[in-house]
């Protein structure tokens, strides 16, 4: 909390008599009460926006690859095989439809398959396929770290 005295200053007229001055300071401890308040809230709420669904990933040795400036599009086959965009739930035939405008005009944009661990080999193997045989060469698979 904050407060300035202020001087008496000079008569503004003959009804006034003395004034005092208005404190012309911004008072900013709320706002950094809620700047920080607000920061809390994000810091808390980011982790929750990073994967849309939830699967249990194999662990591997391999080095996380390097980020880039547009962010890969992500497909996930859970472990009952269904596959999703993002968070959105698609066919396998209308999987290829789908990507073919996102990547219109940018062919170095990366494609990452997040897949179960314990789901079928082929079953990745498949989508993977369809990737391949539609063109889309920069595909990778997704692992968390072996600790």
């Amino acid at each position: 909390m904050s407060a300035t005295l202020s001087h008496k200053t000079r008569s503004r007229g003959r009804r006034t008599g003395g004034s005092y001055r208005p404190i012309a300071e911004i008072n900013v401890t709320p706002m950094v009460d809620v700047m920080l308040v607000l920061l809390i809230i994000f810091m808390v709420a980011a982790p929750m926006l990073t994967a849309g669904v939830d699967v249990n990933l194999p662990a591997s040795k391999a080095k996380a690859l390097q980020t880039e400036d547009q962010k890969p599009i992500e497909i996930t086959v859970d472990k009952d095989g269904k596959i999703y965009l993002a968070d959105t739930e698609i066919k396998k035939m209308a999987l290829i439809s789908i990507l073919k405008p996102m990547m219109e005009g940018d062919e170095e944009r990366r494609i990452y398959v997040r897949g179960d661990r314990d789901i079928e080999y082929g079953k990745i193997m498949e989508v993977l396929g369809h990737l391949n045989n539609a063109g889309f060469r920069k595909v990778a698979l997704i692992s968390r770290p072996k600790n």
